[in-house]
């Protein structure tokens, strides 16, 4: 299944919301580790304005770690303007990069969950179609959300999306909506309160290696 038209529409609905924020906002901590909301969206921008030959460079300087070489970059991109970031997150809307080996669920994922990395904490609107969560669901929940999206094995739970038809696994239960199951995966709390069920704790625990 191919996402491109998802992707485009929240891309663009995301750069819509960050049109006239203030630094205050654009300097906000995010969902994701210690980023801002300027860091998310510069990591949104960076894989289009960054060669193969480039990003081969910041791996070797990272020692071969892709996470340390995706901070750089960054980082990097971070430097810019705003408005300049805003522009290249409409630029490249539809654009169909997509990390080697994984399809467009990718970067699917990496718009949605990255849009509530910023959204949450800034207090935006989160009324974006739900229908996309139930592929990025079935995404985080496969072996392959292990390279760069879901940092550790997940407990054996049964997790339900109450505004979605997804469900996944067996054990005790975690029910929520699936911005929320979505978030808790990727090791984020903010929605926890959304989430009901007796495997809820076990889900939000600390990362397994």
């Amino acid at each position: 299944m191919e996402h491109w038209e998802a992707i485009a529409a929240e891309r663009l609905a995301l750069a819509d919301q960050l049109d006239g924020l203030t630094d205050d906002q654009w300097a906000t901590p995010s969902l994701c580790g210690e980023w801002t909301v300027r860091h998310v969206v510069a990591h949104l921008v960076m894989p289009h304005r960054t060669s193969l030959p480039r990003f081969m460079v910041a791996m070797a300087v990272a020692g071969g770690s892709f996470d340390r070489a995706n901070v750089a970059l960054t980082g990097r991109e971070a430097l810019r303007p705003t408005a300049d970031l805003v522009a290249d997150l409409r630029r490249y809307a539809d654009s169909r990069f997509k990390p080697p080996g994984l399809g467009s669920v990718a970067p699917l994922t990496d718009v949605l969950v990255h849009g509530q990395d910023i959204r949450v904490p800034l207090g935006l609107a989160t009324d974006r179609p739900v229908e996309p969560w139930a592929d990025v669901l079935e995404f985080l929940v496969s072996p392959r959300a292990r390279r760069g999206f879901v940092g550790r094995r997940l407990p054996e739970l049964r997790l339900v999306a109450t505004d979605v038809d997804w469900s996944w696994g067996q054990g005790d239960e975690v029910r929520g909506p699936a911005i929320a199951l979505a978030l808790a995966v990727t090791g984020r709390r903010a929605c926890a309160d959304e989430l009901v069920g007796p495997g809820t704790a076990r889900l939000l625990s600390p990362a397994t290696p």
